[in-house]
């Protein structure tokens, strides 16, 4: 196994909080030029590929240069596709409904209480999510087997998440399907095949910095924070919430896995 090159990570936290963080305050400035919070939700791929250039640009000299370019490559593709693909789905709409109900909370200036409560969280989420990301750069020596293994299961994430993407928007789009439940395709072995990619993609890509029992050791709080958020957090269990009430989504939920791919009941 090889070590991280620890004083030079010291530094690289650094300019990947400082990147995270002007991503996010760039996006605060055109949310409230534009007076739409659902913004932030694209800020999400572009500050993990922020932080993967700054860390790729820093690491120079000190990591294996293959796993290096690996890293930082797999993490844009995955964040540009996202940010890409929410972009799309969100032009021309108004509001999120999650973030009005959050900022419905607020007691005074609406747009300080989401630079609080949403742009600095969210900041300092991608910083902790991308620490494998960081460590995997400053790795030194050969990719062995488990960081070869650990690009496959991001590239098993990325085909869940993009083709499941693309199936719910075919379905949104045909009028017949209008108040139905997606119940096809990917859609039929878990009802969030997107959350599951992202699950697979961080989890690879901890495995890449794996090469290093130091950097395992060190980063392990990532993939186990995004899984907590994929599943218990703001993902699968804030949407299930939201979609409890729509017709025939008990009897979709009986016969199909809440996360996990299985075979349809």
């Amino acid at each position: 196994m090889n070590d991280v090159v620890w004083s030079a990570f010291a530094v690289n936290l650094a300019w990947s909080a400082a990147a995270a963080l002007g991503v996010m305050l760039v996006t605060f400035g055109i949310a409230v030029r534009k007076g739409v919070h659902r913004v932030v939700d694209v800020a999400w791929g572009v500050g993990f590929t922020a932080v993967a250039a700054v860390t790729w640009v820093a690491s120079a000299g000190t990591g294996d240069p293959g796993r290096r370019l690996l890293v930082t490559a797999l993490t844009a593709v995955w964040g540009l596709r996202l940010a890409v693909h929410i972009a799309r789905r969100g032009r021309g709409q108004g509001e999120d409904p999650r973030y009005e109900a959050l900022l419905a909370k607020a007691s005074g200036s609406r747009n300080l209480y989401a630079l609080r409560v949403v742009y600095l969280l969210q900041g300092f989420l991608v910083w902790l999510v991308s620490l494998p990301v960081q460590a995997a750069s400053y790795v030194p020596g050969p990719m062995t087997a488990l960081a070869w293994a650990g690009a496959g299961v991001w590239a098993v994430g990325l085909v869940f998440e993009a083709v499941g993407d693309a199936q719910l928007a075919r379905f949104k789009r045909d009028p017949a399907n209008k108040g139905r439940i997606m119940d096809r395709g990917l859609w039929s072995w878990t009802r969030h095949p997107n959350y599951f990619g992202d699950f697979c993609v961080w989890w690879g890509l901890f495995l890449i910095a794996c090469d290093s029992a130091g950097a395992a050791a060190a980063t392990v709080v990532s993939p186990v924070v995004m899984s907590l958020l994929l599943i218990n957090g703001s993902g699968k269990r804030l949407l299930e919430r939201h979609m409890a009430g729509r017709p025939g989504y008990a009897a979709y939920a009986a016969r199909t896995s809440g996360f996990f791919p299985l075979p349809p009941k």
